[in-house]
């Protein structure tokens, strides 16, 4: 196999985005939903049927949380982690926010906020959370590490507000507030169509903590597909009426212990098992399962999938960064692997769409989590069908190394650390 190297310069690294023409994305807009602590089997044995209609629409899935098991990705099935691997559509490693104190969340790596509002100034973002520090520590909203980022509107912080919402041992306060959220939501969306909107409720985690696998939290399960149905109604008016093409996310931040269903935080299989229901359509094999029974997707592939729903595009460098792959819409590779033998990279992928290649790039740094920049190397480029190839690092010694697949529909990236 041939050897290429040739060393990436600035040039390479688009620093403006491509903008799409503004008639095609003007009627497109985005609502992910978070509905917290709630594991695959517990929807699956529910009967829930605003969650069933809106996936009639598009689809069901099981996915994952937690990161790759074992490996340096490997994330804590914690709620804030789970919230910004979402924002970001990358792992712990990356977005730094390892528990629910959100200490020192690393802003190079944007969230699909930032990405929105850099593209699209003139577009509106909208948040609804029952937790204040979804918008103003994650999404960073002010902050100089954002770059003052604002949103458009934003609805929150009553969980701070003990004069209306006295708290209670059951936490009933906080179903309260979740009610208040999504009566705000629905009617927003109704009035206003946010172009790119997010909403965070909490109850169901604060059952499966008080009462574990119990009726207290399956009705709490059914209280928010009541909710999502309200949601799933302020969008069908929107595109029945305005003709607008509404993409609609909705998924949890982890499962729950096996053996109560009152914990979370582990690697084990339960507290890593999650789903997502969604209207989107052109769902491709990923989402769907025919990639194959271990290609299963995860809470970083929504972020660039709302992406490409709204046309949006990512600078080269921070497209390197990414771990989420798109649901929707074509895909290159999936399920790649990498291994070290002696001084030699092998990566294995399965190719998806039969056309293009894949190059192969390479670096030695890690510069872009202090928010500068990685040279990277290009190793090799062969046809995406080959689905193989074996890249020899002798003259590159290293005990890290950071590589990106890179091929016509989309990235996979890869660190190998000894």
């Amino acid at each position: 196999m041939k050897f290429i190297l040739i060393l990436v310069i600035s040039s390479v690294f688009c620093h403006c985005f491509i903008q799409p023409s503004q008639a095609q994305s003007e009627k497109k807009k985005a609502l992910f939903v978070i509905v917290d602590g709630i594991a695959s089997d517990v929807i699956e044995a529910q009967k829930l049927p605003n969650l069933t209609a809106i996936a009639k629409a598009g689809g069901y899935t099981r996915a994952y949380v937690g990161g790759k098991k074992n490996t340096y990705s490997q994330t804590p099935t914690i709620s804030a982690v789970g919230y910004n691997s979402l924002l970001t559509g990358t792992w712990v490693n990356k977005h730094n926010v390892w528990d629910n104190n959100i200490k020192d969340p690393n802003y190079h790596y944007w969230t699909i906020f930032r990405f929105f509002e850099a593209q699209y100034p003139f577009k509106k973002t909208a948040v609804f959370s029952t937790w204040l520090d979804n918008r103003t520590k994650l999404v960073g909203e002010g902050l100089p590490q954002t770059n003052q980022l604002k949103l458009d509107y934003f609805f929150d912080g009553f969980e701070l507000d003990t004069l209306h919402f006295p708290h209670d041992k059951e936490a009933e306060y906080i179903h309260r507030i979740d009610e208040k959220v999504v009566d705000e939501a629905a009617q927003y969306i109704q009035n206003e169509a946010p172009d790119l909107s997010w909403i965070y409720l909490e109850y169901t985690d604060d059952m499966g903590h008080k009462f574990g696998d119990s009726d207290r939290f399956i009705n709490a399960v059914r209280m928010m597909d009541n909710q999502m149905g309200r949601l799933w109604k302020a969008i069908q008016y929107r595109e029945k009426n305005f003709g607008e093409e509404w993409q609609l996310f909705i998924t949890t931040d982890h499962g729950r212990d096996a053996a109560s269903g009152k914990n979370h935080g582990g690697q084990s299989d339960r507290e890593r098992s999650t789903w997502i229901v969604t209207n989107a359509k052109e769902l491709n094999a990923y989402f769907s399962g025919k990639a194959g029974a271990d290609v299963i997707p995860a809470v970083v592939d929504i972020m660039p999938t709302i992406a490409r729903h709204l046309g949006l595009t990512f600078p080269k460098e921070q497209a390197f960064e990414v771990d989420g792959i798109p649901l929707t819409g074509k895909l290159s590779i999936l399920n790649s692997t990498l291994k070290k033998e002696a001084n030699q990279l092998e990566f294995t992928w399965k190719a998806m769409e039969k056309e293009g290649s894949v190059k192969v790039w390479l670096t030695t740094t890690n510069n872009f989590e202090q928010g500068k920049r990685d040279r990277y190397l290009l190793m090799d480029e062969v046809p995406v069908t080959n689905e193989k190839v074996v890249i020899d690092v002798t003259k590159i010694p290293s005990k890290f190394y950071k590589i990106v697949l890179e091929a016509k529909y989309n990235l996979q990236n890869k660190w190998l650390v000894e």
